[in-house]
């Protein structure tokens, strides 16, 4: 909150997982951006859905959908689905981004999405 009244601020990305609990706490940032005037500019689903890298198969794990719903009640867009996939945290950990070091996998699709979204509202 502090830093949101020092810095003029553009607008606020929200992330949350799909699940209840989460989006609560997402629910209390949104609240206090509205309160300071800072948009929202879009939300993120994170661990959004999981694909087996064995079988290929796919699983909510986090349930899904939570966050789409959030943002259509704000009005705003849901800028990206990130999957849970290991990729993206080996990748974070070892410094490098994905969309650098695979930046044509699915994985780095979503994180490519945002880029564009905020790009076209001017922001990026």
């Amino acid at each position: 909150m502090t830093l949101t009244q020092k810095f003029q601020i553009d607008g606020a990305v929200v992330v949350s997982t799909p699940q209840d609990v989460a989006l609560l706490d997402a629910r209390k940032g949104i609240d206090m951006f509205q309160q300071l005037k800072v948009p929202i500019l879009g939300m993120i689903e994170n661990m959004s859905t999981h694909i087996c890298s064995q079988c290929g198969h796919e699983e909510h794990v986090f349930g899904h959908g939570g966050v789409a719903a959030e943002a259509a009640k704000l009005g705003v867009p849901l800028l990206a689905e990130v999957p849970l996939h290991l990729d993206i945290r080996l990748a974070a950990d070892g410094g490098a981004p994905l969309v650098v070091t695979q930046p044509d996998s699915p994985q780095a699709a979503a994180f490519h999405d945002v880029a564009k979204a905020l790009v076209a509202k001017g922001v990026a």
